[in-house]
């Protein structure tokens, strides 16, 4: 028998429904997998074996009463360090949060615990999750589980080396730049970043963001399979009215034309031959399963990039520099420093700006969405970078941020994207990037499904796929 730690959500959650096989089982299955990887990996920070078993026996308990299962009972699910779990500290990868112990779950761990998911534990951030790297001085680096050479990605890379490991079949993410796609493509596995206002998100333990992150940041799932992502989104877009930016939109849209525009290189951004190649072999898969695919000229995506980064960058100086400042974390004062460089501080006229440039490009890109309901595009214009090369210098930190121009240019908009793990180069893993219009995730599931059809290998803890 497959041990259980292998099955995907979609695989598992059907016989414990049926009770083939009982909850503890599969949780324990998943504790001995994150026992045995994890020391070398680091993924997840914060273990929560003694609560999932006892979830685990709850869950056995309510089925045996004649309950009936939820969509995820029983699924192993990993949480990002950075959103509210109770009786968990919030670090966000910072040692003066290892003591802000939350209270309360925010939303969407309280969804996924609703929807019958088991939270296994709590996986690693780079500090104030700002890079597309993963370390920090409170609990060290994670490992990308495909090939150790390799940045896990960030500033989700606890939750993307968790899941191309197998330690539970959906990890959490955070999507501010990139912050889910990045991990997935790194790790090799597929993370959606779903739209604005659909799946809600509040921290009590820091209470309001402002206005960039209210605009931007989203939580989000990753996962081995496409049907995994189905089920994860399902769990967490559940109604919680903490969030006032929550909208109660269906999952399924209205049917639409099945046409694609091909992005290669947009705005002009370098983009490297085998990342190339893997978007024009999706873009002929997607051609041969009936779509009409185009290279068309889109709407600002630079733009779009530089003014994400300045609405970011203001928050951060608002809210973040003393911290910054008291933690000292030698990796984030550098990515900081870069992005200063980048993003001049601005004055009231200038975020007024930002804020009616933002109306124009979301009014031009929805319109752009309405003609092509779907878009293909690089995830990043290089193969997953070297780890920690953002920090090697100034021209590396400028590499990587101009690699990295559609993935963050997305979020300005508040437009959902899709990273979809499509193959490897050697070690390396190749994926692409989709995009659709708000509230449009099922377009990219379903394009997705066609590009990734059968679940992606899982990545042992020596680097070797099965």
């Amino acid at each position: 028998m497959t041990e259980l730690w292998k099955l995907t959500a979609s695989e598992l959650a059907p016989l414990i429904a049926a009770r083939r096989i009982s909850v503890k089982d599969a949780v324990a299955s998943v504790l001995q997998r994150i026992e045995a990887v994890n020391p070398a990996l680091n993924s997840i920070v914060q273990r929560m074996d003694a609560q999932a078993l006892a979830d685990a026996e709850a869950a056995d308990s309510a089925l045996a009463r004649g309950e009936a299962a939820g969509p995820l009972t029983g699924v192993a699910v990993t949480i990002k360090v950075n959103v509210d779990a109770a009786g968990f500290a919030t670090t966000n990868g910072l040692r003066s949060q290892a003591g802000l112990v939350a209270e309360v779950d925010s939303p969407v761990v309280a969804n996924l615990r609703k929807a019958g998911a088991i939270i296994v534990g709590r996986t690693n951030t780079p500090a104030f999750s700002l890079r597309w790297f993963t370390r920090n001085s409170l609990h060290g680096a994670t490992i990308n589980p495909r090939d150790q050479s390799l940045t896990p990605g960030g500033s989700s890379g606890g939750a993307g080396a968790a899941v191309a490991a197998g330690m539970g079949p959906i990890g959490h993410g955070t999507d501010i730049a990139g912050s889910i796609r990045y991990p997935a493509y790194a790790c090799g596995v597929h993370g959606l970043r779903p739209s604005l206002g659909r799946v809600p998100g509040f921290n009590a333990t820091a209470g309001d963001r402002l206005i960039g992150g209210q605009l931007m940041a989203v939580s989000g799932p990753l996962a081995r399979s496409i049907p995994d992502l189905r089920l994860a989104l399902a769990a967490m877009a559940a109604q919680d009215m903490r969030d006032p930016w929550w909208q109660p939109m269906p999952l399924q849209g209205a049917a639409v034309a099945r046409k694609l525009a091909y992005l290669e290189a947009p705005d002009g951004m370098a983009v490297a031959q085998p990342v190339r190649d893997a978007l024009r072999a999706a873009a002929d898969r997607l051609s041969d399963a009936g779509y009409q695919v185009e290279a068309v000229a889109p709407p600002p995506l630079r733009e779009a990039r530089d003014l994400q980064l300045r609405l970011w960058m203001a928050e951060f100086r608002q809210d973040a520099t003393a911290a910054l400042r008291a933690e000292n974390d030698p990796d984030a004062s550098f990515v900081y420093a870069q992005m200063s460089r980048h993003c001049p501080e601005i004055d009231l006229p200038e975020m007024m700006a930002t804020l009616k440039a933002r109306a124009r490009l979301t009014r031009l890109w929805r319109s752009f969405l309405a003609e092509w309901p779907l878009v293909l595009c690089p995830v990043s214009g290089e193969l997953p970078f070297a780890d920690h090369r953002d920090v090697a210098s100034p021209s590396a930190f400028d590499a990587v941020l101009e690699a990295q121009l559609a993935m963050i240019a997305i979020p300005f908009m508040g437009l959902p994207g899709l990273s979809v793990a499509t193959g490897t180069l050697g070690t390396k893993p190749l994926g692409v990037q989709l995009v659709a219009d708000q509230f449009r995730e099922d377009l990219l599931l379903a394009a997705a499904e066609i590009l990734a059809p059968q679940p992606v290998g899982l990545a042992m803890a020596q680097g070797q796929t099965r």
